[in-house]
């Protein structure tokens, strides 16, 4: 079975198609999704496609970018939904350095510290997004997550094989996009051969980021076997071993029975 740790499965892009892609995932094997929150509204969406669709849960939470008019009543209202069942995680947050537009590096790391610290009071794991921020997110893990021992995934890793080793060994589990399977991707192969298989995930981050063979089309949480396929590569294993291994590094970090 296939475990898709990471999607947008409520964005936009899948409005047209949403009905028929969920029969898709249900008669394939792909057993289970994450949808994953950037804000309220997203977040909102998520849940109820989770309390809609068998295969899905949700994360709820601010994405680096939506953080710029934040509040702390808005805040609270988004993780309140954390309440609802088949929430698992907080997520997506974390630093975005990439594009100008973006808020200001000190706010998004007030409202990057202020998500760690609702997930430690509530015993959520935590889904990180880190884009040209590898130095900070780091620092601000290890200052607010790994001592309250807050379960933590990098989303869609990108860094090098030693931040990847540095994030394991203390504690942190790593996922694996397309980009992995693109030609240029040495430095993602790197990094993930330096993880453990047990210390990895796969995800989609669909729509966005679809794997070769699909890059170019909208990705979809089905083509995360072509995640799967490339792990087993660059593992030396077996595609049955990665899709067990990953199957259930996801059922562990999510807290959810195999």
């Amino acid at each position: 079975m296939l475990f898709d740790s990471h999607c947008h499965f409520t964005d936009e892009g899948f409005d047209g198609i949403r009905p028929e892609l969920a029969e898709q995932i249900r008669s394939s094997e792909l057993a289970r999704i994450v949808d994953i929150g950037t804000d309220l509204k997203t977040s909102l969406k998520a849940v109820l496609a989770s309390e809609t669709y068998d295969f899905c849960w949700a994360a709820v939470g601010y994405h680096p970018a939506e953080v710029g008019s934040l509040t702390e009543e808005e805040l609270a209202k988004c993780l309140s939904l954390c309440s609802r069942k088949r929430v698992v995680a907080i997520g997506e947050i974390g630093l975005d350095y990439h594009w100008e537009d973006n808020p200001p590096r000190d706010v998004q790391q007030h409202w990057f510290r202020r998500q760690l610290q609702e997930a430690a009071r509530l015993g959520m794991p935590v889904c990180i997004h880190s884009r040209d921020a590898d130095q900070d997110t780091l620092d601000i893990l290890k200052e607010e997550a790994f001592p309250r021992k807050v379960p933590v995934l990098m989303h869609c890793f990108s860094g090098s094989p030693e931040l990847a080793r540095q994030y394991v060994k203390i504690g942190a589990k790593i996922s694996f996009a397309g980009p992995i399977t693109y030609k240029n991707a040495r430095r993602n192969v790197e990094a993930a051969d330096a993880v453990d298989l047990k210390d990895l995930l796969i995800e989609t981050d669909s729509p966005y980021l679809a794997p070769v063979p699909m890059r170019g089309k909208q990705n979809l949480p089905l083509y995360v076997r072509y995640v799967a396929e490339k792990i087993a590569e660059i593992k030396g294993v077996s595609l049955a071993e990665a899709e067990d291994a990953t199957y259930r590094n996801a059922c562990d970090f999510y807290r959810l029975p195999y």
